[in-house]
């Protein structure tokens, strides 16, 4: 990431402006653009600049695709809402996202917030509305401090900083490993699953050279990594579980319950097939693709936090389990749906 990069965002304008360095010199500005912005297309991205949403700092715009930029120029680069950008399907048809995310604890410098699937932490890629940052920060006007963050398909507790002073200090709490988590998660079971409970210890890395680009796999020779799971119920083809990680590296617990025979109900990248996951990406996903998943975003909700805030005061906050799964619950399983609160309150006990 370009540390020289300047950014600025409301809820339906996203700018972005990168310096061209001396190893740009040259470059075509599509190219540039592409560069910076990778998962978007290149032809959309020409036609953003032929459109005018792409300057060059000195140069009159609107330019065409294959003008040179030159070291020591600013790109900037203007982005609108649009559906194309946010947009996420299920047999075809958009899924209706839950617009906001709700606050769980908000003070003077802190913003605890239940994120809503398919919102992402912070914009990236081309995610750059629907975003906890984002919607909080236009909200209250002024810039949010992601202190973590979850995957986007991940619901749950997520902590958002007023100011970069405290979000670092707690910042500082999920880098050390001192921040307590729980996520509740629903998996499907296979022969090789493992008797709970039981602790994962796997190692963990990206493979660059191996699809799809982004999944994390099992390298003894990765980062470390832990994630403890207790069983909240046996449900023949599928397990409800608690899991929690003591260490925080990306996909952890999607990667060790999927590694112990366990995938998560609705994971695209982890279950049996990762094509699953380029298909929907590629968004020509099969009927039998959607079977498999049965839901649209792997059934993972982060549950719990606890932590040191203010400093030296132990601190729990706790989400309630998200709509969604809730309602896969209440249809497959509607005897277990009424007890799972208490088996959850149980496990957490001593949390």
């Amino acid at each position: 990431m370009n540390p020289e990069r300047k950014k600025s965002f409301t809820s339906e304008r996203y700018l972005v402006s990168h310096p061209v360095r001396p190893e740009d010199e040259g470059l075509r500005l599509d190219s540039f653009v592409h560069l910076h912005m990778p998962t978007l297309s290149r032809e959309f991205l020409k036609q953003k600049i032929i459109q005018g949403d792409v300057s060059i700092s000195g140069r009159t715009s609107p330019h065409k695709p294959s003008v040179k930029v030159h070291a020591g120029e600013e790109v900037s680069i203007v982005t609108y809402f649009s559906p194309f950008l946010e947009d996420e399907h299920w047999y075809g048809k958009p899924i209706e996202l839950i617009e906001n995310p709700v606050t769980i604890f908000e003070d003077e410098d802190l913003i605890v917030c239940m994120k809503p699937p398919f919102m992402i932490t912070h914009p990236a890629g081309k995610h750059l509305f629907y975003c906890a940052t984002v919607f909080y920060g236009s909200l209250l006007n002024k810039v949010m401090h992601s202190i973590h963050r979850l995957d986007r398909e991940t619901s749950g507790l997520l902590l958002l900083g007023k100011n970069p002073q405290v979000s670092q200090k707690i910042s500082s709490q999920f880098e050390h490993d001192q921040v307590r988590k729980c996520y509740f998660l629903i998996a499907k079971k296979t022969p090789q699953s493992k008797p709970f409970p039981f602790t994962a210890y796997e190692s963990m890395d990206r493979d660059e050279t191996k699809t799809p680009r982004g999944k994390m796999w099992i390298n003894p020779h990765g980062k470390e990594a832990q994630t403890h799971f207790e069983l909240l119920k046996d449900l023949g083809d599928y397990v409800l579980v608690l899991a929690f990680p003591m260490t925080g590296r990306q996909h952890q617990i999607r990667l060790h319950a999927a590694h112990h025979g366990c995938p998560l109900l609705g994971d695209k990248m982890y279950g049996e097939d990762s094509g699953i996951f380029i298909r929907f990406k590629d968004g020509n996903p099969t009927i039998e693709d959607h079977e498999y998943l049965e839901i649209p975003r792997q059934a993972l909700h982060a549950l719990a936090i606890k932590l040191n805030y203010p400093e030296e005061v132990k601190k729990v906050f706790r989400a309630p389990l998200p709509k969604d799964l809730n309602d896969w619950l209440q249809k497959k399983f509607p005897q277990v749906f009424q007890e799972l609160n208490q088996l959850i309150e149980n496990k957490l006990k001593d949390f």
